[in-house]
């Protein structure tokens, strides 16, 4: 049987908003698996949709750079191990170094991009300052029409691609995204299997027990519709004007949404904590 720790039920407990006791249950008959949890908590209870797991412990800056003619733009993920040393200027002079050459030289590879000089230079940083920095990802972006929104802690960006429209349209709607966290730009692009969990979840949800399949169909069939318009970019209401989405804002606009990125300072990085005693505890051990 696997471990059930006291901060797997904490985190769970975060996500959920449900009891201890509940949490400790779910995670137990899940073996430990977290998003199993969440979806038979889901299923059992009729809750809608977890929190995202807050696993961004990683610093570091996002950088972005658009052409003048709009025609691409490419985002930069520079990690540091503090908050500190991402304000720094030596750290932020790398930053823009890096981002200049992949922006010059149209580099998504990090492999590539860093091979040789970068690379020196990196190095050296580290030596000098004393902490570890690593060059993490980069994004292009191309299209008709390309604009992007950096937020000012440097720590979350977008970039959007439009057919038609203007630079500030485009930026318009990276700055909703960055906001709104959308994961697809129409509801088409969703995955198949997103979608057959969704149902999954919805048709064993309390309130669908005892109705007729043709029932449940149809009201499984309104909620899907929901999370779509929900996690769809171009569905969701529009953060300057929430009367209308971002489709009617584009369009009014003379523009249309193509694609779009949107880039967090650690995400998906996922760093171990531990408790000072038991950290303390380990070291006199050893």
């Amino acid at each position: 049987m696997a471990k059930i720790s006291a901060a797997m039920v904490k985190e769970l407990r975060e996500r959920t908003g449900l009891g201890m006791m509940e949490c400790k249950k779910a995670l137990v008959e899940a073996e430990g698996d977290i998003e199993r949890a969440i979806d038979d908590l889901r299923k059992s209870s009729g809750m809608k949709a977890a929190k995202k797991a807050g696993r961004t412990a990683a610093d570091g800056v996002v950088a972005v750079k658009v052409a003048d003619d709009n025609s691409y733009a490419v985002a930069l993920e520079v990690n540091s191990e503090t908050d500190f040393v991402a304000r720094d200027d030596n750290f932020l002079g790398f930053v823009n170094t890096v981002l200049e050459k992949a922006f010059a030289a149209k580099i998504t590879d990090v492999a590539e991009l860093m091979a040789g000089e970068l690379e020196t230079a990196r190095e050296a940083l580290v030596q000098k300052i004393g902490e570890n920095i690593s060059v993490r990802r980069l994004m292009l972006v191309e299209g008709d029409m390309v604009d992007a929104y950096v937020h000012s802690t440097n720590r979350l960006a977008a970039i959007v691609a439009l057919n038609g429209g203007t630079a500030e349209v485009a930026r318009d709607v990276a700055m909703h995204v960055t906001a709104v966290n959308p994961r697809i730009t129409r509801p088409e692009d969703m995955p198949e299997e997103e979608l057959l969990r969704e149902k999954e979840i919805i048709m064993a949800q309390p309130d669908m027990e005892g109705k007729p399949q043709e029932i449940k169909e149809k009201m499984a069939g309104g909620r899907i519709k929901k999370f779509l318009a929900e996690n769809s970019l171009v569905e969701q209401a529009f953060v300057k004007n929430p009367e209308q989405t971002v489709a009617q804002m584009t369009k009014a606009a003379g523009a249309e949404v193509v694609s779009f990125i949107r880039v967090a300072v650690g995400e998906g990085i996922e760093v171990e904590h531990k408790d000072f005693a038991a950290e303390v505890a380990e070291q006199l051990k050893g």
